[in-house]
């Protein structure tokens, strides 16, 4: 648990972060002890609801076996719902979860709904060397038609919450290549979750491996 230190056993997650000789390490404001860890990347796939997230989690996880496959939405609480922090608390859980388990030396892919902005935010994304963003997007119509024939349960039919999502959708398509850091994009309407799950593993090769 990287938050506690192995020296004076205080929780802190606002570690000074230093790398020095090929090495990271997470630096204990109250007593200076220095904890090697593994500053790996995370990578978000994220996208409106109906663009193909969760579908794609399954594929994603038996096409590669590099990366620890994840969908935000297994922790979701109504106690997280909070617009007035952005959702601060639920972003700032992730990313603690995806810091310790990447010290497996794998790093972690979290497959859910997220701006950028949120998760630039948090205190724990010093821990992450970098923060490679994948959204999924589609025609407007398309997504529509997605969000309608969800079953019920899922709350996603009203006419309020599916223009709330072509509105993230349009942005996610008109802002993508101007956003610092930028999105890369990937249009679902005419390709299979499998075909999604490889274009999401060539952008992930093609940077790193």
């Amino acid at each position: 648990m990287l938050n506690v230190c192995l020296n004076c056993g205080e929780y802190r997650v606002d570690k000074l972060i230093e790398s020095k000789d090929r090495k990271t390490f997470a630096i204990c404001p109250e007593c200076d002890h220095a904890h090697e860890f593994l500053q790996l990347p995370l990578i978000i796939v994220t996208g409106p609801s109906g663009a193909g997230k969760s579908t794609i989690v399954s594929q994603l996880s038996s096409l590669t076996k590099d990366f620890v496959v994840m969908e935000t939405d297994i922790l979701w609480d109504d106690r997280f719902n909070s617009p007035e922090t952005n959702y601060l608390e639920y972003r700032e859980l992730w990313l603690r979860m995806a810091k310790n388990i990447s010290q497996s030396e794998k790093p972690v892919i979290l497959c859910g709904t997220a701006m950028p902005e949120q998760l630039e935010q948090c205190i724990e994304r010093r821990y992450f060397s970098e923060l490679f963003y994948i959204a999924l997007v589609c025609e407007n119509n398309e997504l529509k038609e997605r969000l309608q024939n969800r079953p019920s349960w899922r709350g996603s039919n009203s006419d309020e919450f599916i223009n709330g999502m072509i509105a993230y959708n349009n942005w996610l398509r008109e802002n993508s290549g101007k956003n610092e850091p930028v999105i890369n994009l990937i249009d679902t309407t005419n390709i299979s979750p499998d075909e999604t799950a490889q274009k999401i593993v060539t952008l992930i090769s093609d940077k790193w491996i």
